[in-house]
């Protein structure tokens, strides 16, 4: 195998087993880790969908967050593939999803796995508090990862989507902790559906920024969990961005989020 990480379309050459294959459930001694995230970035309506499997537990959620502070969430009735996002009386959303950013990055002796496609065309109807949305549009973003995790995680993330004031669309995903190797990392701007690699960002403490960034909270999703195998700290704002893209593009506009999560899993 290839040193790691590796960017782009020679992951499928490292030879590993690697989503849609199936992957083994323990490796180097720790479980597999594996989820999918959909996010729908507007300037009337934001949301998110997740599924995930740890050590073989799933979890799953969704959130709907509007810019007055409204926060629905909730973690019942979840169906997410690819290509389709249910959830009952609250959202059925159909995805044209194409092939992502993959990067495979080392992480102690085994490695983690994760696919970015973005923006993805998202169609559907959305309804929540009293309000019903229809969605036809490029406003999605969705992240695969899987692999075997340290026990100790952490990292800090921002997903977004918008439109530079020269007038094409961009979406990015910036991160810190997870894929954040100097090269060959999962840090992307696509330029009208182009990705191009950005350098490293920093992430501000409380997260109203990330490099040439800044950011405006809608409202939050957060947990805290103590048990006896697993401890997480998680925290994860809707909002709009304003400022400069790490490739020197400003933008018009920008929705998306921003994350900080901590696990021991």
């Amino acid at each position: 195998m290839r040193d790691l990480p590796v960017r782009g379309h020679e992951v499928r050459d490292l030879g590993l087993r690697l989503p849609p294959e199936r992957m083994a459930p323990l490796r180097a001694g720790r479980p597999l880790k594996r989820w999918r995230y959909l996010g729908v970035y507007r300037r009337d309506v934001m949301l998110c969908v997740g599924a995930a499997r740890v050590a073989g537990v799933p979890q799953r959620w969704w959130a709907v967050a509007l810019p007055d502070g409204t926060l629905i969430e909730a973690s019942r009735g979840v169906e997410l593939s690819r290509g389709r996002a249910f959830v009952r009386d609250v959202l059925d959303l159909k995805l044209d999803e194409r092939n992502g950013v993959e990067v495979v990055s080392p992480h102690g002796r085994a490695h983690i796995w994760t696919s970015k496609p973005a923006p993805v065309n998202v169609r559907g109807r959305v309804s929540a508090a009293g309000h019903t949305f229809e969605l036809d549009g490029d406003d999605g973003f969705v992240d695969e990862s899987a692999g075997y995790h340290a026990r100790h995680t952490a990292w800090r993330w921002s997903a977004g989507i918008g439109r530079a004031d020269d007038g094409r669309r961009v979406a990015w995903n910036l991160v810190d902790g997870v894929h954040d190797a100097a090269i060959s990392s999962e840090r992307t701007v696509w330029v009208d559906g182009e990705p191009h690699e950005v350098p490293p960002q920093a992430f501000a403490h409380d997260l109203s920024s990330v490099g040439g960034l800044r950011f405006r909270e809608w409202s939050a999703r957060e947990s805290s969990m103590n048990l006896l195998f697993m401890r997480n700290s998680y925290r994860q704002p809707f909002g709009e961005f304003s400022g400069e893209l790490p490739c020197d593009l400003r933008l018009a506009e920008g929705y998306g989020v921003m994350e900080e999560h901590d696990v021991r899993w």
